[in-house]
């Protein structure tokens, strides 16, 4: 798994915009797992979820307005 995350492609929003605030970045990693972590920490932990948990996270987000 170390192996896949420190060879992944990991790409950030681009909503984010270039102003260095707190961002996270994302890559698609085997199995359809996602993996993410914080943009100014790329050497620390990342979170890494499953499709089913993905699509439930990116729904929750769109459709939350607690956020």
């Amino acid at each position: 798994m170390d192996r896949e995350l420190n060879e992944a492609v990991w790409v950030k929003s681009p909503f984010s915009g270039g102003n260095g605030g707190n961002c996270v970045e994302i890559a698609r990693l085997s199995g359809g797992r996602v993996g993410v972590r914080d943009s100014k920490d790329r050497s620390g932990p990342a979170l890494v979820f499953t499709p089913s948990e993905w699509t439930a996270f990116t729904r929750w987000i769109r459709t939350d307005d607690t956020v």
